[in-house]
């Protein structure tokens, strides 16, 4: 799995965070996603999905 993402669209909710945080933190300015990493261990997958699919900005993009 890679994951990208489009920081620009961002609304900050934070849902990916609460979801993911071994993979997903927000700025302290504006709390804009910060992607920590972009290949995440097989255990991080289906929470990984999960904040993609919850993402009111739909700013997360997983690859196979």
């Amino acid at each position: 799995m890679k994951i990208t993402l489009d920081a620009d669209k961002c609304c900050a909710a934070g849902q990916c965070v609460l979801i993911a945080p071994e993979v997903f933190d927000q700025r302290d300015e504006d709390g804009v996603v910060v992607l920590l990493d972009a290949a995440p261990p097989a255990a991080q997958h289906d929470a990984v999905r999960e904040a993609a699919a919850i993402c009111p900005a739909t700013v997360i993009e997983v690859h196979a």
